[in-house]
């Protein structure tokens, strides 16, 4: 004869729900120990009554069953990260390559003033005619000797 379909609901009876609790959980313990035998898994099962007890099985050490979960959760984190980790991903790859463009824009204006003012010292310091006396000349010599100046002072 086979047995009465028990409806999924919650027990009423707080005797008959402690009894189901005890055997369901013996079950699960024993399905869980079957898993692991058979197919070589490892298994971490916690459970905690309304009483607030723990249970707990592990086919080999909670602690290293636990600390690897952790280690993948944060992996697949990393290589599968939220939706709105990847707009804010986007937003921020968006604003890097517009601060670099304006840092190129810079670059490129700092380079056209560089490129300036190495070519205004040449031009301020060429000598005219005019700004030295005549007999002086505009000869290396008479630069490296400091007549220029002296002609200055002495003026």
């Amino acid at each position: 004869m086979a047995r009465k379909k028990i409806p999924i609901k919650k027990i009423d009876n707080i005797n008959a729900r402690q009894v189901t609790f005890s055997k369901r959980r013996k079950g699960l313990f024993k399905k869980a120990q079957e898993l692991s035998t058979l197919c070589d898994a490892e298994i971490a099962l916690i459970v905690f009554s309304t009483t607030s007890k723990l249970f707990e099985y592990a086919s080999s050490s909670m602690q290293q069953i636990l600390e690897r979960r952790d280690r993948h959760s944060g992996i697949q984190g990393l290589v599968n990260p939220s939706i709105g980790q990847q707009e804010k991903i986007i937003q921020e790859i968006n604003h890097l390559k517009t601060k670099e463009a304006k840092l190129m824009e810079e670059n490129q204006k700092l380079k056209q003033s560089f490129v300036r003012e190495q070519r205004q010292p040449y031009e301020s310091f060429t000598c005219s005619s005019s700004e030295f006396p005549p007999d002086c000349g505009n000869s290396d010599t008479s630069l490296k000797l400091g007549l220029v100046y002296t002609l200055s002072y002495n003026s």
